[in-house]
This record gives C-alpha cells, sequence and structure tokens, in this order.
C-alpha cells in the first residue's frame, strides 16, 4: 500500500511515474470537460424521446455546470485537507455512478438529477487533477505538464460536439453517458495503482462554515451568469440570485478572514503574483469564452454553415492550441523569456487574433480562420504560464484550492465574456437593425424581414455589431493582459530570484511557515529515495 504523505514531505525530484501518470489523470479530465459540450447534440433527441421541455433542457445543461462551479473551492479545499488521490478516486466512482444513472434514465427528472451528481464527480476531479500535476512534477517540468494539462481542456472544447454527434449516428441518446464508465472505470484502477496519496500537513480541519458559504455564493452567482443572456439581466430571479450569490460570497470572504483555518486564505490577494495570474486566467477565458459564443452564431446564421460545419470551422482554434502545447512550445519560452514577457506576448496574440477576426472574419471564413489560428497561439503560450503563475503563489499544501480558484476563474471569466461582448454585440445591433432591439433573437429577426435586401440588412447588422464587439474584447484582453503582465513583473522584482524562478512557491521565499516546509523538504538524499519508493 503506498504511503500517504505530507506536501512538505513530497521529493523535489518529481515522481519516478509522474508522465504515466499524468496520462491517466488527462484521461479523466477529458472525460469530465467532453460533458460540458457533448449534450447540445443530443437536445433533439431528448425532446424526442423524453418529451423533455425547453426548459428541461436548459436544467439537463445547467446542472451539471451549475453544481461543478458551485462545489469547486469545496472540493478543492477538500482534496488538500484529506487527501487528493482519495478525493480522486471519489470523483472518478461519483461520476463514473452519475453517468450511469444518466445513461439509463427514464425522464427529465432522473437526468437533472444524475447531471447534478456528475458535477459533483466533475468538481472533484478538476480541482484534483491539476493539484496531483502539482505535487508530482518538480519546478523545470511543471510548466510542460500543466501546458498538455491545458491541452486537454482545449481538446474537450473542441471534440465534445463531435464526439456526440458521432455516437449518436449509431447509438441512442444514452451512449453518450454510459461512454464514459470505462474510462471511470480504467482510471479508476490507474489512480488506485499510480498516484501517489498526499495532502496538507495541516491535517484533518474542515471549514465547514466556509464551504457552505462558498458553495451557495458560486451557486448563486454562476446561475445568474447563465441564465443572463436569455432571461435578461434585469429579471427578477436572475438579479436576485445575483445579489444572493454576492452577498453571501462577501460574507464568505469576512469569515475567511476571521477563522484560524481558512479554505481559502484572503491573503493570496495581497501577493501581486497571485493578483497578476488571477487577472489574466479571467482575461483568456473572458477572450476565447466570449469569442467562441458569438462566432458559433455568425458561423450558422449569417455566412449559413449548418451546427456540425460551424464547430469544424472552429476547430482551428482548438487544433494550434493542442499542437503547440504538444511540442512544448510554452514551456521552452517560460524559461528563456520569464513569466511576465511570456504572458505579456501570449496575451497580445490573444488580442490581435480577436482584432483579426474582427476586422476580417465578417464577409468570409478566410479572415476568420487567420484570427482563429492567431489566438490559439497566444492561448497556448499564455495559459500554461498562467496556470504555473498562479499555482506557484499559492503554497504546495493549499494545492488543491488553487486548482479551484483557476476553475472558478475560468468559469467567471467565461460567463463575463459572453455577457460582456453579447451586449456589446446586440447594442450595436440593435442601433443598426431596426426593430432589432424589441426581438428575441437573430433568427426572429431574419424570419420578420420581407425581402432578400431585408435578410442582407440584417446580417450585415449583425456583421457589424460582431465586428465591434471582438474589438472590444480585443481592447480588453491586450490592457488587461498588459496589467497582469505588469504586476507580475513587480511582484518578481519586489520579491527577488527565489519568486521570480519558474514553479517558485512563497513558502520558499521566505515565511516563517514556508522556511519550516523547505527545512522538512531537506531530508537526505537516501530517505528521499525511500519515500518516492513507498510513494
Amino acid at each position: 500500500m503506498a504511503a500517504t504523505t505530507t506536501d512538505a514531505d513530497t521529493a523535489p525530484t518529481g515522481h519516478p511515474q509522474r508522465w504515466l501518470i499524468l496520462g491517466v489523470i488527462c484521461l479523466a479530465q477529458l472525460t469530465v470537460l467532453l460533458d460540458n459540450t457533448v449534450l447540445n447534440v443530443a437536445i433533439p433527441s431528448l425532446t424526442r424521446e423524453l418529451d423533455a421541455s425547453t426548459s428541461d433542457i436548459q436544467w439537463m445543461i445547467n446542472a451539471y455546470s451549475l453544481v461543478q462551479s458551485g462545489l469547486l473551492l469545496t472540493a478543492g479545499s477538500s482534496a488538500d485537507r484529506y487527501g487528493r488521490k482519495k478525493m480522486l478516486v471519489v470523483g472518478l466512482a461519483v461520476f463514473g455512478v452519475g453517468s450511469l444513472v444518466a445513461g439509463l434514465a427514464q425522464s427529465s427528472a432522473q437526468l437533472i438529477a444524475a447531471r447534478a451528481g456528475m458535477g459533483v464527480g466533475g468538481a472533484l476531479l478538476i480541482t484534483t487533477t491539476l493539484a496531483v500535476v502539482v505535487q508530482i512534477f518538480d519546478d523545470q517540468e511543471r510548466v510542460r505538464a500543466i501546458g498538455l494539462w491545458a491541452t486537454v481542456n482545449a481538446l474537450g472544447v473542441a471534440v465534445g460536439p463531435l464526439v456526440g454527434g458521432l455516437i449518436l449516428d449509431h447509438y441512442w441518446w444514452g451512449a453518450i453517458f454510459l461512454i464514459n464508465i470505462p474510462v471511470a472505470v480504467l482510471g479508476l484502477v490507474a489512480v488506485i495503482a499510480l498516484v501517489p496519496e498526499s495532502k496538507s500537513r495541516h491535517g484533518e480541519r474542515p471549514d465547514l462554515l466556509g464551504a457552505l458559504l462558498s458553495t451557495v455564493g458560486m451557486t448563486g452567482v454562476v446561475y445568474a451568469i447563465i441564465s443572463g443572456p436569455e432571461h435578461g439581466w434585469a429579471s427578477g430571479h436572475v438579479a436576485a440570485s445575483g445579489a444572493v450569490g454576492l452577498a453571501v460570497l462577501t460574507s464568505f470572504v469576512l469569515w475567511e478572514l476571521r477563522t484560524p483555518h481558512p479554505m481559502l486564505d484572503m491573503r493570496f490577494f495581497r501577493d501581486r503574483r497571485f493578483v497578476g495570474a488571477v487577472a489574466g486566467a479571467v482575461l483568456i477565458a473572458f477572450g476565447m469564452g466570449g469569442s467562441l459564443f458569438l462566432l458559433t452564431q455568425h458561423l450558422q446564421f449569417v455566412l449559413g454553415y449548418g451546427p456540425l460545419e460551424a464547430g469544424l470551422r472552429i476547430a482551428p482554434l482548438a487544433v494550434t492550441v493542442v499542437v503547440l502545447n504538444l511540442v512544448g512550445i510554452g514551456a521552452r519560452l517560460l524559461p528563456k523569456l520569464g513569466t511576465p514577457l511570456t504572458i505579456g506576448i501570449g496575451m497580445t496574440l490573444l488580442s490581435a487574433g480577436l482584432a483579426a477576426i474582427a476586422l476580417l472574419g465578417g464577409a468570409s471564413y478566410t479572415g476568420m480562420l487567420t484570427g482563429l489560428i492567431v489566438m490559439g497561439i497566444g492561448i497556448a503560450l499564455a495559459t500554461p504560464a498562467m496556470a504555473n503563475a498562479l499555482m506557484s503563489a499559492i503554497p504546495r499544501e493549499q494545492a488543491g484550492v488553487g486548482a479551484a480558484v483557476n476553475g472558478t476563474l475560468g468559469e467567471f471569466g467565461n460567463g463575463l465574456g459572453v455577457a460582456t461582448l453579447g451586449a456589446v454585440l446586440n447594442s450595436r445591433f440593435a442601433a443598426l437593425v431596426p426593430g432589432a432591439a424589441g426581438a428575441a433573437s437573430l433568427p426572429s429577426v431574419l424570419a420578420d424581414a420581407d425581402s432578400a435586401a431585408e435578410r442582407q440588412a440584417v446580417a450585415d447588422g449583425f456583421a457589424s455589431g460582431l465586428e465591434t464587439s471582438q474589438l472590444f474584447g480585443a481592447v480588453a484582453v491586450l490592457l488587461g493582459g498588459g496589467l497582469a503582465a505588469l504586476l507580475l513583473w513587480r511582484a518578481e522584482r519586489a520579491d527577488g530570484p527565489a519568486a521570480g524562478a519558474v514553479g517558485g512557491h512563497p513558502e520558499e521565499a521566505g515565511s516563517a511557515e514556508a522556511g519550516d516546509a523547505a527545512e522538512d523538504r531537506a531530508v537526505p538524499e537516501k530517505e528521499a529515495k525511500v519515500a518516492g519508493a513507498n510513494a
């Protein structure tokens, strides 16, 4: 049986089977990410076979992401306190059982409940996989490992609809969930056999009130973000959900400042590296999420592509990210350029890609393709560097919480991008097309057009709105990326070489607790080898 180690006992040379373990946890991560998008292609089948209403379909999609987002901080804290391997096993088991129930569901209510259960497993997997990467890789290899982990994120977004479409061409809708079961079983066996257990050396000290407040607050805010674009930000239940969520999250912050063992140490926000990484992570999700949300509509409603064709034409963005991360371009450049410059260049390219889509992609796909590839290059450079900077700003013993913060920022950034860029587009569209202000959607405006000339005017108005919104996003990403890079650069100058090193951790820079951790890690070489063998 593998020994349980605290973070202070982790050997700095990395686990001997680290690359095999990375493959295992990336497979688990991919399964979770596919379920974020795979259900979209099954909507016609669910409507027909389960007699699902529009509201039912919305809850089938949202129950998964809502529960997953609401539990991220709690899941990350639990992994740190009780053991990351243990939570990884629980997450895979819960996700597998939820997939089985979803695949065999006989009603909309059963499927919604199963999707919520899968969200619980997904929250545990998302936070634990990144935390395990931080534990098993040393400072030199961790950037490349995080790059490969980020590649799985891009791959999951890109291939979800394609995998769903291929399965539905040959099987019934339940197969899109049952396919998760063999993956979950394989993951369980591999995790139990390979992944070393690790947890915080502070032991099992639960912050139950903090867990409750973070879950309720996050759920309220994420529900408002999910529902706002469809129901209107001023609608009663959206505004109430957002207000309650923000009030509860405020209470969460106040409680975390008072409790002696917080699940999220608010002092992290005094660290410029942490704040810089937070700002950059939100803006990457902001630019990519908002852009893809609008581009899928533009490709279908303006350029006339079908859903599958539109998905294939957006795929070059994910393909670019996957290829560049697989060859390790970010991991090679980061030690040479440093974290601030790498992030600055990546965010500038992301901004340039958005601008290219705005200026060149309105009338044809060729210009859009150029922008997508440039965006992919920027994301491939900035994302691993940003995730590494964020995880390096948090002590190893709280790696689960760090991974939870990273996942939460992605949710917030994506929702913020959809809401902000969508609002800019709608404002421009309404100003150019008479009668568009009160319309429910672009298809409804096109349906009301009486002639080909009117339909062309509507399409041109939408294209102009897309251009304005993408330019707005490009400017926001450029300015925000510059701010994030500046904060990280100033933090490195203030903290010295230890903090500026790739993968450096704050506890190694000089705090009293950090000194203890560094002292604990300074074990003789023979003892380190024995500990590695036991793990």
